[in-house]
């Protein structure tokens, strides 16, 4: 069972928070109750005795929409989910058990996605789903057993279950005053007065009776919104409803079986006569993931480089490609330095942190120059194929702008220390046919402290001069 959780600003006025239907109370937190509010009291009496009470009117289509969100993410326990009535959603993980841990850890799991839609939940347990929701609307609990489940049910009110509440007057003036009680009245006479609908519930919730559920589904494609409660001036402040909505997603890849390779939050502004765009955040996945932790820390790291043109009033996540999941890997041994999986997470959370401008992978083009096979591209961009060097001699990965003219000092050429070559030589003869002709014999050069260069001499003839010219255009790691 879910209910909202009430924001900071109004979490402690002078007499506590009312919730409102047909202008009579049916919500209330501990401050009101304490001041004298009570269930099913007018506005007028409540303004009477407690004017400082802070009251909202009941949103039941809203109500429907975050059981629907909460729903969505408790697809990540289990892909048995169902909606049922009075805000309760049922979970079987009876199949994920062993997968998550146990039962505990399961129940902490419901709770971090409750936190996550901005829910307080109340998590029971129970062999049967009827008993599991009666548990939940009473006060909670963990029923694993049939004789710990009949303990269980027996003490809660009788007017819990919906077809006895219009019965209760009846059932509590003969004494029946919680379910136990009302297990051991003769059926026949209790079918013949309260009629068949409260027996098949106390039948389902004992295991007596089967249980038939319609599963939730969620739709084909996935676009999730959300209302921000109030303006946001900036960005990372974003994150908390960014996290609502991640949840959802997951869930919904973990009911389709999916993995998503590339999102889009867009950060919507003021609408009307001053509309602005929404401010569009892409995050492409160098492997598709379905984890809500590597989403979440993607989105973290977008969020603040984003500069916001106005305050944002709502968010919404697209879905734009995806994928068929893949099992994770059984070998027995780690693979050294990490997985492929960690390595593209990692150039991910670069890529997110830093920009897709400011990590590149090396995408050699099929020339002899160096200057012109040496191309760097986003790692983001997957259109570049990869074609690889023309020599197969030692070449450095990290090339000068421009080649650097080096001193020479006793026929040799001189940086920082006199150079000795220590390779053979590659000889470049390019560009001709593009008007841009070189002539170069390359070689890997050696100083005193040992670090290794890439230098190349002019072939005489090349150039006007009578001696020949060295440059350094390469260093080696």
């Amino acid at each position: 069972m879910f209910r909202p959780k009430w924001s900071r600003e109004t979490s402690d006025p002078p007499n506590g928070i009312a919730v409102l239907e047909k202008e009579r109370v049916i919500v209330m937190d501990a401050r009101a109750r304490e001041v004298g509010v009570r269930m099913g009291m007018r506005r007028g009496g409540v303004l009477t005795l407690a004017p400082a009470t802070v009251m909202h009117e009941r949103d039941s289509a809203a109500e429907v929409n975050t059981v629907r969100e909460v729903a969505t993410g408790l697809l990540n326990l289990s892909p048995q989910v169902v909606i049922a009535e009075e805000s309760t959603v049922l979970v079987d993980v009876s199949a994920s058990l062993r997968l998550f841990g146990g039962i505990r850890s399961l129940r902490r799991m419901a709770h971090r996605v409750a936190d996550a839609i901005g829910m307080t939940a109340t998590v029971s347990v129970a062999p049967t789903g009827q008993a599991a929701w009666l548990l939940a609307r009473a006060r909670g609990g963990v029923a694993l057993s049939h004789d710990s489940l009949q303990r269980a049910l027996a003490g809660l009110p009788v007017g819990l279950p919906p077809p006895a509440r219009r019965h209760t007057d009846w059932l509590t003036g003969i004494g029946c005053e919680t379910v136990g009680q009302l297990m051991r009245l003769p059926r026949a006479g209790l079918k013949k007065r309260c009629g068949t609908a409260l027996l098949d519930l106390l039948d389902r919730a004992n295991g007596d009776a089967p249980e038939v559920y319609e599963w939730f589904e969620t739709p084909p494609t996935f676009q999730a919104r959300v209302e921000l409660p109030d303006r946001i001036e900036h960005a990372e402040a974003c994150l908390f409803a960014a996290r609502r909505l991640v949840v959802q997603l997951t869930g919904w890849l973990s009911q389709k079986q999916l993995a998503v390779t590339r999102i889009v939050l867009l950060l919507e502004h003021e609408r009307g006569r001053d509309a602005i765009e929404p401010t569009a955040i892409e995050v492409s996945l160098a492997e598709p993931t379905w984890r809500e932790d590597h989403l979440v820390r993607l989105l973290k790291e977008r969020l603040t480089r984003v500069e916001l043109a106005a305050a944002v009033i709502a968010l919404q996540l697209v879905v734009q490609e995806v994928s068929e999941a893949e099992a994770a890997s059984d070998s027995l041994f780690p693979e050294p330095g990490g997985t492929a999986s960690d390595h593209a997470r990692l150039l991910e959370l670069l890529v997110a942190r830093l920009g897709a401008e400011n990590v590149l992978r090396p995408a050699p083009v099929a020339d002899h120059r160096p200057e012109v096979a040496a191309r760097w591209v986003s790692v983001t961009d997957n259109k570049t194929k990869y074609v690889p060097p023309a020599s197969d001699t030692p070449r450095p990965t990290w090339l000068l702008e421009q080649p650097l003219k080096l001193l020479m000092r006793g026929e040799r050429p001189f940086y920082g220390t006199p150079l000795r070559t220590v390779s053979s030589g590659e000889r470049v003869e390019a560009g001709w046919f593009q008007g841009e002709a070189v002539t170069r014999d390359y070689f890997v050069a050696e100083a005193d402290d040992h670090i290794c260069y890439w230098i190349f001499r002019e072939r005489i003839g090349a150039v006007d001069e009578d001696e020949p010219r060295w440059y350094l255009h390469g260093l080696f790691g």
